[in-house]
């Protein structure tokens, strides 16, 4: 009988930061829809089952975007708010996914919200996360004129999370958007201050500030590549890891 190989992961505890336009219903262009849920939970289970503890945020995009919205003559700050609320519903969608593949979750909000879910507790989530369960942060920093990159990076550096993987549709940062230019270079590493010196825009300012202070590196790629995941926790070169240069291999 030929015994399993458990993969050997570089990280042991992950912040997963997720596009809420992963969740759209491509039919109607906005939305949820429960096939799209289902893989997305899928791949974070994947982690799960890789012994990683994993905490997730994402983002609103599917519905709403706060600052796109104000940009339409609308308050920014009731555009931010509702945008926390639309994450909301994003993670208990996927809440609802996760559990339906049997992996317990548990949904914190930066605005409280006690019918739907836990107050942002650091301490708390950690042990949930100790306990295997998959942690889901929605509302966002809980303020506006903050994107759900800096709630990511904010809230990897509350848990102590050895790395924040931004997952994406491409493979990784590029000197220019790949789907306009075919001569887009793909950068395998950066340091925090070439991303933010470029300006390359794959996270915001605040965020890589936030991980550039806490010394958590951060790995972008594509979500949607087979094995991209597994590929990542196992250490393997998989899309642009950005870091302070003697981080993240």
């Amino acid at each position: 009988m030929v015994s399993r190989v458990v993969p050997v992961c570089k990280y042991k505890r992950i912040l997963l930061k997720l596009s809420g336009e992963f969740l759209l219903n491509k039919e109607t262009g906005s939305g949820i829809d429960p096939d799209a849920a289902a893989y997305v939970a899928g791949r974070i289970g994947a982690a799960v089952k890789m012994k990683v503890q994993t905490a997730v945020v994402i983002g609103g995009g599917n519905i709403i975007r706060g600052g796109s919205v104000s940009s339409r003559r609308m308050d920014r700050v009731i555009a931010d708010h509702m945008g926390m609320l639309v994450t909301v519903i994003n993670t208990l969608a996927l809440k609802d996914a996760l559990e339906r593949m049997g992996i317990e979750a548990r949904i914190q909000s930066a605005v409280s919200m006690d019918k739907f879910a836990e107050l942002v507790n650091a301490d708390r989530a950690v042990r949930h996360l100790k306990k295997g369960r998959v942690v889901l942060y929605a509302g966002g920093t809980g303020n506006p004129f903050f994107t759900t990159d800096s709630a990511a990076a904010l809230r990897a550096a509350e848990i102590g999370a050895d790395v924040l993987l931004k997952a994406t549709n491409v493979e990784g940062v590029y000197s220019a958007d790949p789907r306009k230019n075919p001569e887009a270079i793909l950068f395998k590493k950066l340091t925090y201050a070439e991303a933010l010196d470029r300006r390359l825009g794959v996270m915001d300012a605040a965020a890589f500030s936030l991980c550039m202070e806490a010394g958590i590196p951060a790995v972008v790629f594509n979500f949607f590549r087979k094995r991209s995941i597994e590929d990542v926790l196992e250490g393997r070169s998989v899309g642009t890891v950005v870091s302070h240069g003697n981080q993240g291999g």
